[in-house]
C-alpha cells in the first residue's frame, strides 16, 4: 500500500483523496489550529506535525507520496504578487528541504512522488519565473521526471 505525507495539509483534502484511492496517510503538517483540528477530527490515526520549519525529512516517517500545497498569498492573482520571495509562499522551499532530506536519508528511495499544488497565478507570477523555479527545485531533488511536459488538447501536444 502506498503511503502519503501532507505538507500544508489544511483540512485534510490530500488525506481524503488518498483514502479514496487506497493510499494510507501517515502524517500531515499544518500550523493553523482550526484546519489542523478539522483534519485531526476526520483523520485521528494520522500523526500531525505543526510548523513545517520544525520538521526534518530525515527524522519523520518516509512516505511514497509527498504532497505540498504551499501557501499562495504571494502568488495568487488576488495576492500581493511577491511570488516565491514572499513570506508565505517562500515556505515552498521548506517543502523542498524536507523532500531532499528524506531522499538523502533513504538513498533516493522515498518519496517516490512529489505532488505540488498551487493557484493559477503560480504560472504567471514574476513572468513565469517562479513556476520555472518550482520545476527546477523539484528537479534538483533527483525525482524521476516526465520526459515530456504538457497535455493533449485537440490532438496536439502542448509543452511548457
Amino acid at each position: 500500500m502506498l503511503t502519503l505525507g501532507s505538507l500544508f495539509d489544511g483540512i485534510g483534502t490530500w488525506q481524503l483523496s488518498a483514502k479514496h484511492n487506497g493510499i494510507k496517510p501517515l502524517w500531515s503538517c499544518e500550523i493553523d489550529p482550526y484546519p489542523s483540528a478539522v483534519s485531526h477530527y476526520h483523520f485521528p490515526e494520522t500523526k500531525q506535525y505543526g510548523d513545517i520549519k520544525e520538521i526534518h525529512g530525515n527524522s519523520i516517517e518516509s512516505v511514497d507520496i509527498l504532497c505540498a500545497g504551499t501557501p499562495c498569498q504571494n502568488i495568487s492573482q488576488a495576492g500581493n504578487h511577491k511570488g516565491l520571495a514572499g513570506e508565505q509562499s517562500s515556505l515552498f522551499y521548506e517543502a523542498i528541504r524536507i523532500l531532499q532530506e528524506m531522499r538523502r536519508a533513504t538513498n533516493g528511495k522515498y518519496p517516490r512522488f512529489f505532488v505540488w499544488e498551487n493557484v493559477v497565478g503560480a504560472f504567471s507570477c514574476n513572468h513565469g519565473n517562479d513556476f520555472r523555479t518550482v520545476l527546477e527545485e523539484i528537479g534538483q531533488s533527483h525525482l524521476p521526471m516526465p520526459r515530456k511536459w504538457g497535455g493533449v488538447w485537440s490532438g496536439k501536444t502542448s509543452a511548457l
